[in-house]
């Protein structure tokens, strides 16, 4: 009765390893939102189901998880080193494409995401940015187009954002107008190619 137990638990780890291999890599052309979406058609029907639910655009959505994780999955601030030589703990913990911290996230969950959601999740993280974003709009007043806003708001926190943190924050501003580039570029772009990836017909659409 062992060797049968014992071959399904290496069986069960060989899968989880080879799962782990095939993990999601990043797009190889992150500067195109069309690139990226030929590649991953799927992210496009994501970030396309976080728009209508949000009401926060896809090129904002796309510029911030670019600029969070570079469209890494398991996406994970460096760590600090000890005595200059260790390694030390990480200085957050931001993880996944959205870079969301375990309370955020477990926010998310509990009001919007459902408890199954993961940031390492592209559907997932889409819809958290947008999540976000919609709440940066009814607690600070945030255009839900205002890249550049949006981003101090999603850096900095609301009540951060509210208090005015960012201003004196020029790198971090700085890091916000590239956002607010990054968007517009990709604003451009998807009015070329959005009619690639929108659904045909509309026989088998759900009516929300």
């Amino acid at each position: 009765m062992q060797r049968p137990v014992l071959s399904l638990i290496f069986i069960i780890a060989a899968l989880l390893l080879t799962a782990g291999g095939c993990a999601t890599h990043p797009p190889e052309r992150a500067e195109s939102v069309c690139d990226i979406f030929r590649e991953r058609p799927e992210w496009y029907d994501n970030a396309a189901g976080a728009r209508d639910r949000w009401g926060i655009s896809i090129p904002v959505i796309m510029a911030i998880i670019h600029r969070e994780s570079g469209f890494h999955a398991d996406a994970k601030p460096p760590r600090t080193t000890c005595l200059f030589i260790f390694p030390g703990p990480r200085p957050s913990s931001a993880y996944g494409y959205p870079q969301a911290l375990d309370s955020t996230w477990n926010d998310y969950q509990s009001q919007a995401g459902g408890s199954f959601a993961d940031r390492d999740d592209f559907g997932d993280a889409a819809d958290f940015v947008g999540w976000y974003c919609h709440l940066s709009h009814l607690r600070c007043g945030i255009s839900k187009d205002d890249a550049y806003h949006l981003y101090l708001a999603y850096h900095e926190g609301h009540a951060g954002y509210n208090r005015g943190t960012w201003r004196k924050k020029t790198g971090l501003k700085r890091v916000a107008e590239s956002v607010q580039r990054r968007s517009l570029q990709y604003r451009r772009q998807l009015s070329t190619c959005e009619d690639e990836f929108r659904p045909r017909g509309g026989c088998c659409l759900w009516p929300f």
